[in-house]
């Protein structure tokens, strides 16, 4: 997938987990990338063929990332009990408050501007995006954390979750989560998934409403 120079989403997705990859392939792929002025980033998840790694490291790629992936099963017994202060409320946005969510989502990462920038852009496309439900946690009429859900074949995909840091450890995450999965188990899920920086808070929050480790990927660079 090519998103643009320096975006986060050009790179291969399942590379090496349907068939045997060759040195072939890793070359195609690369100057698809380089003709396009762009980096190459494969996210290689565990269960790909044994041989990508001999590859990556032939071809001169080094690790720049590891996520994990995490599951739940979704069912009425199952969703979280989350409690949220009376502060606090959450709701799915409307149309045309696109540009509030992205702006919301992209306050939640402040401390990266040039991230920042990515998210408010992106943010603006994926609120519009066909299957994406988006959620704000609003505090005395102020939005102050954002997330997002999309739902494809039975399965909802939770991410874009972000929040203010004035207004971190009040809870909003948790109740993101917590409406996101209701919103799924209505819409006819029965399976969520969500990925996390390995040991982060939003996994201890994933963990605390039920989801498990399916595995761990590792994104790969090619080094020049």
């Amino acid at each position: 997938m090519f998103d643009g120079v320096g975006s986060p989403l050009s790179q291969t997705f399942g590379f090496g987990l349907f068939a045997p990859p060759t040195d072939d392939d890793l070359a195609t792929i690369e100057r698809f990338f380089l003709d396009r002025g762009a980096e190459v980033f494969h996210e290689v998840s565990p269960l790909a063929d044994p041989a990508v790694l001999g590859l990556m490291a032939d071809r001169g790629y080094r690790p720049v990332e590891l996520t994990t992936v995490m599951h739940t099963s979704i069912a009425e017994s199952t969703l979280p009990r989350t409690a949220i202060g009376s502060s606090l409320s959450v709701r799915r946005t409307e149309a045309g408050e696109e540009d509030r969510w992205a702006d919301t989502a992209a306050r939640g990462w402040g401390d990266t501007p040039e991230l920042a920038a990515f998210i408010r852009q992106f943010g603006e496309i994926s609120a519009r995006a066909h299957g994406v439900t988006c959620f704000v946690v609003e505090s005395e009429g102020r939005s102050i954390a954002a997330a997002a859900l999309a739902i494809h074949d039975g399965v909802a995909l939770l991410a874009g979750a972000s929040t203010d840091p004035a207004f971190r450890g009040r809870g909003a995450q948790a109740a993101l989560l917590g409406s996101r999965l209701r919103y799924a188990l209505e819409s006819g899920c029965d399976l969520a998934m969500m990925g996390a920086a390995p040991g982060s808070a939003s996994q201890r929050n994933g963990e605390r409403q039920g989801f498990r480790i399916a595995y761990t990927r590792i994104k790969w660079g090619l080094s020049r």
